[in-house]
């Protein structure tokens, strides 16, 4: 089989929908024998080469074309135009969008990714081509594509309830916990971290409006990492306020090999989101043994399943008792440890490897039906 999954989204800062692609290709490129998958890699910008590094994808074949990002998504969104194998030089059997918007292809089957739908629920909370195409395209793109692969159920159950995709079309292809060790020794000073871009719906404020009514009861710090988007602009002057400004850090974006020892010197994860398709900080946190705290919005219950109190998105006083009795509560934050342990051991990047490849199977026995 002869694939093609567009890599762009991992090109710069690998957060949410760019980690699971870089780990994606990774997990294929082992799990599956070069007689089974043909793995292609496509990238295109006018100034940002793909650079894969990672050992185990040194059999995944590098298409990297100079074409600016915008002009080729406006062509490919809104003409469909150039097919994927004009510009690589190569035929596929399947070609993989890491978006909910297609690959233009001659002839290949067509899987999309579609990471949640925020989209349509609350377009102020987007920007850009986002904004722009996303809304207005999507329900074609999604009912053309052959496949549409998403990353919890909850999404699942929304891509066939608003989208109207038929369920056997739909395939939860959940991520992979990180290779990563529990750490051996809990910090003594452990912080409150966030992780995540600064953006609208990942509830900031009210973030902070917690963490503001447990300075005076609290020696832990709050620190906030992830690139501030020009909504986040509130947020930031927030946090240089004499309320905050001692006791709460922001980091900007944390590059992926660094992700770990931030983790590892927290006392508790804190995600409040407005909306999320699966919230993997939560598993990377539950991976090395840090106690969560998540809304109870999109698929962050899912996620969690029972190893970490879920609070109102809305209610800064219950995220405040959360965060707190995480951080009193020894023997609380103990056994949501143990349960963050055992919740992130049953996801797999082998299974999703494996599962990917069955949705390409099925995309290419579908595509070839309709031919």
């Amino acid at each position: 089989m002869r694939a093609l999954i567009d890599y762009r989204p991992a090109l710069r800062d690998r957060t949410g929908i760019g980690e699971y692609t870089h780990e994606l290709v990774r997990a294929l490129a082992t799990a599956l024998a070069p007689s089974d998958l043909d793995l292609s890699v496509f990238s295109s910008s006018w100034k940002d080469r793909l650079d894969i590094s990672d050992p185990e994808t040194s059999r995944v074949r590098r298409i990297d074309r100079r074409w600016p990002v915008r002009t080729l998504n406006v062509a490919w969104h809104r003409l469909g135009w150039p097919p994927v194998e004009t510009l690589a030089g190569h035929d596929f059997d399947v070609v993989h969008s890491m978006t909910p918007l297609l690959v233009p292809s001659r002839r290949a089957a067509q899987v999309i990714t579609i990471a949640d739908l925020s989209f349509l629920k609350n377009p102020s909370w987007t920007r850009a081509e986002v904004r722009r195409d996303y809304p207005a395209l999507v329900h074609t793109h999604a009912r053309r594509a052959h496949a549409v692969v998403v990353m919890s159920n909850f999404v699942g159950a929304e891509v066939q309830r608003v989208l109207n995709v038929a369920p056997e079309r739909i395939a939860v292809v959940e991520p992979g916990a990180p290779g990563w060790s529990a750490r051996r020794v809990l910090p003594s000073h452990g912080y409150v971290l966030f992780i995540g871009t600064l953006e609208p719906r990942k509830n900031v404020g009210v973030l902070l409006d917690a963490f503001e009514r447990l300075v005076p009861r609290i020696s832990a710090d709050l620190v906030i990492a992830g690139k501030a988007t020009a909504a986040a602009q509130p947020w930031l002057e927030r946090m240089r306020t004499p309320a905050l400004a001692d006791r709460v850090r922001h980091l900007g974006y944390v590059e992926a090999d660094q992700r770990r020892a931030l983790y590892e010197g927290a006392s508790v994860l804190v995600l409040p989101s407005l909306d999320e398709g699966f919230g993997l900080p939560l598993l990377e946190a539950m991976t090395v043994g840090v106690p969560v705290v998540a809304s109870n919005r999109g698929s962050l219950p899912e996620v969690v399943g029972g190893a970490g109190p879920l609070v109102d998105a809305n209610d800064s006083q219950e995220l405040a008792g959360a965060i707190e009795r995480i951080l009193r509560d020894g023997a609380f934050a103990s056994d949501c440890v143990a349960k963050g342990f055992e919740r992130a051991r049953a996801y797999q990047w082998d299974r999703a490897a494996q599962r990917t490849y069955k949705v390409y199977q099925q995309a290419i026995a579908t595509r070839c039906a309709s031919a």
